[in-house]
């Protein structure tokens, strides 16, 4: 069977609440953009992982892959970056719908970049879903080299704490 992944976007105030705990939950909206943050979503153990895409960037194309970080068709596409992959519910994001055709010409190619990544990371699930669970199972046994352990979000703490925003939100409805 094939799995077919998708792609979200994150709520702000749950990237917001996690980042109180941990400093390397990347921000929703990045500085220069006014972007939504975009990743794709997989399972590590009965979690349920969102891992941020990044656009094509000159540098991915130089830049090898590693246990914490995946080019998206040799660099072209972007990447993506699991060094910083929270975990999530299904409260916490919406699905993107890549079917409707913008008017505005940058969104548009925007969308038609997403839908090739979303292709691509579909026919490559498997190795997505292997470097995810190496990362965070060498992250949880303390196993990561300290550079690539300091570039990485504390998965176990997030789980705690996305665990605590999701029974807030039920508690609160």
């Amino acid at each position: 069977m094939i799995k077919r992944l998708k792609l979200v976007i994150v709520n702000t105030d749950y990237c917001d609440y996690l980042r109180k705990f941990d400093k390397k939950v990347p921000y929703n909206f990045s500085k220069k953009e006014n972007r939504p943050f975009v990743g794709v979503l997989f399972k590590i153990d009965d979690v349920e992982y969102f891992a941020p895409l990044s656009s094509p960037k000159e540098k991915h194309l130089k830049m090898s892959n590693s246990i914490d970080f995946l080019k998206i068709d040799n660099g072209k596409l972007g990447a993506v970056n699991f060094n910083n992959m929270i975990p999530i519910t299904k409260n916490n994001y919406k699905k993107v719908i890549l079917n409707k055709k913008f008017d505005n010409e940058d969104l548009d190619k925007y969308r038609i970049l997403l839908d090739n990544q979303l292709a691509w990371l579909n026919a490559h699930y498997i190795q997505l879903r292997n470097k995810s669970k190496k990362l965070y199972k060498n992250y949880v046994k303390g196993k990561l080299n300290k550079k690539i352990k300091e570039r990485c979000c504390n998965f176990k703490l997030l789980e705690e704490k996305c665990k605590e925003y999701n029974e807030n939100i039920v508690a609160s409805s």
